[in-house]
């Protein structure tokens, strides 16, 4: 047996049961080699939209997912989507093929490569430990919460493996919860002790610990709250604040910047989670929750770090025995939350013309028509606030945001990765018209998987965000702004049902598309008012 085949089998047996790629001659003899022992190998048409997808799919799946790609260009081409994943630090192997020989067209330092956006690097080197270190980089990556490179050199992966290097692969233990010192625990259940006002803000770290948080939470009175990665996770509680950060209601940035207690569980509490710190009140004290101790005020002061698994923390502090308080859950928050908690509860001005709809109308007018039970994906630009603030998500699930690296592009493969993953759900990909066109290859991967997608693109026929950034100070546009697309046609040449929408009747299609059988994705071409930036762009802008 062949070093690649070798591999590829033994990655399979160790449990990666999803592969993206791109093939091409170096990596064609380990892809197969998962094929044939029972791995699904999905085919994208770019190798920065497979990088992508499996990087939805590992978030969404929380297993780990693996991308296959060829030596030299085929890395290069994926580094995008491998840089948002490395940020991310999601659990992904990535498999590269890798030309050892300087003078090979194909050569380029791929180590080199992976560690500029992040990664950590892994290689066969030889046919009797080409087993065991394929395996010891799947447990890299699932044990750190690494996006590992996995160099394959060619001229090792043609070498026969002897037979006295097989050895038995069984997939790797789960990662151990890092259990919370006492002392920790103890601090913080003083901190709850004494907070009138507690805000939980529960982030990636806190995507599987809703049932503690929410135990605890109801036992101190806190208020809930999550990052944008960690959306949904709350989506049902009567006290739940919904997004913190430049996507908060009104009412949530109010009730967040009143608290006299935050504690992020398993979240950052970046700048934009906290509005470059404006949601912390100048008496508020601040709590981190995270398993990496590194993680611990890294972003902001804090005034006390807990590390540990967030899910075992929250219990231990639960299980201290506090007295049980009202908190923040008082008649008139819960008043305001249920008349003032949502966006769509918030007044505007529908600024919506004869030729152009108001993103904010179109973004609650498809949140009543899609089916709850949806997966949103949501890509960058100036029109990501109004998806991620209008569109609602059953549950954290519901929800994959790759905005680490804040690259527009992505949003499509995010959401086929996620759509893979919970094949249960509407899948429904949010995007503007500069990232739909930069992925508009990943349209026929989703017409060859069959998903009954809803592709929506915010189209202003510009990079929104540049042109409301830099055009009230009086500068040339002609470089960020495009005459009009047809995506309504680019869309029906690939296989998909279209619509272009001016106003609310042309919402019609979309609602018979839902009734209907389903049977082709759809694409809804929004061309959407433009006159200024989104609520949340100026803030963002400081931030860079």
């Amino acid at each position: 047996m062949k070093v690649a085949e070798a591999v590829g089998r033994a990655l399979t047996a160790a449990g990666v049961r999803q592969v993206f790629g791109v093939v091409g001659s170096g990596n064609f003899h380990v892809t197969n080699a998962m094929v044939a022992a029972g791995s699904r190998f999905v085919a994208a048409r770019h190798e920065g939209g497979a990088a992508t997808m499996a990087d939805a799919y590992a978030r969404v799946s929380g297993t780990v997912a693996a991308l296959s790609v060829h030596q030299g260009p085929g890395l290069t081409n994926a580094l995008t989507g491998v840089a948002e994943a490395a940020k991310s630090r999601t659990p992904l192997l990535v498999l590269a093929a890798e030309a050892t020989r300087p003078t090979s067209n194909f050569y380029v330092d791929q180590e080199a490569l992976a560690r500029a956006v992040g990664a950590v690097t892994e290689r066969v080197t030889s046919p009797a430990s080409a087993v065991e270190q394929a395996c010891g980089a799947l447990r890299r990556a699932l044990h750190e919460r690494r996006t590992v490179v996995l160099n394959l050199p060619l001229d090792v992966q043609d070498l026969d493996v002897p037979d006295t290097a097989a050895i038995a692969v069984v997939p790797p233990p789960a990662r151990a919860p890092v259990e919370p010192a006492a002392s920790e625990v103890a601090a913080l259940v003083t901190a709850l002790a004494r907070s009138r006002r507690p805000v939980f803000v529960a982030g990636r770290g806190a995507r599987t610990a809703r049932e503690a948080l929410t135990a605890l939470a109801d036992h101190h009175g806190a208020l809930l709250a999550t990052s944008a990665v960690a959306h949904g996770l709350f989506h049902d509680d009567p006290w739940s604040l919904g997004i913190s950060g430049g996507f908060a209601t009104p009412l949530a940035a109010e009730l967040i910047q009143d608290a006299d207690l935050i504690v992020g569980w398993g979240c950052a509490l970046t700048m934009w989670t906290m509005r470059h710190g404006r949601l912390i009140g100048p008496d508020a004290t601040v709590v981190q929750v995270d398993d990496d101790a590194s993680a611990l005020g890294a972003h902001r002061e804090i005034h006390l770090g807990v590390t540990g698994d967030v899910a075992a923390t929250a219990r231990q502090a639960l299980d201290a025995g506090a007295e049980r308080r009202q908190g923040y859950r008082s008649a008139a928050v819960a008043r305001a939350l249920r008349t003032r908690g949502r966006w769509r509860d918030v007044p505007y001005d529908d600024e919506s013309t004869r030729d152009r709809i108001d993103p904010r109308t179109l973004s609650a007018a498809l949140d009543a028509v899609l089916p709850a039970e949806r997966i949103v994906g949501v890509d960058s630009g100036n029109f990501m606030g109004y998806p991620s603030a209008y569109l609602s998500v059953p549950d954290e699930e519901g929800f994959c945001f790759t905005q680490a690296f804040q690259s527009i592009g992505l949003g499509l493969a995010t959401t086929i990765g996620a759509a893979l993953a919970r094949p249960d759900r509407l899948p429904v990909a949010a995007l503007g018209d500069g990232g739909a066109l930069m992925g508009v290859a990943e349209l026929e991967t989703v017409r060859r998987l069959g998903l009954p997608m809803v592709v929506i693109v915010y189209d202003d026929e510009a990079y929104g965000a540049e042109v409301h950034h830099f055009g009230p100070d009086g500068f040339p546009l002609d470089t960020v702004t495009f005459p009009p697309t047809d995506l309504a046609a680019v869309a029906s040449g690939h296989g998909f049902e279209a619509v272009t929408v001016r106003g609310r009747a042309d919402l019609k299609a979309v609602e018979d598309w839902v009734a209907g059988p389903r049977s082709s994705p759809l694409l809804v071409d929004a061309k959407v008012t433009r006159e200024h930036g989104a609520w949340w762009l100026e803030e963002a802008f400081r931030g860079h």
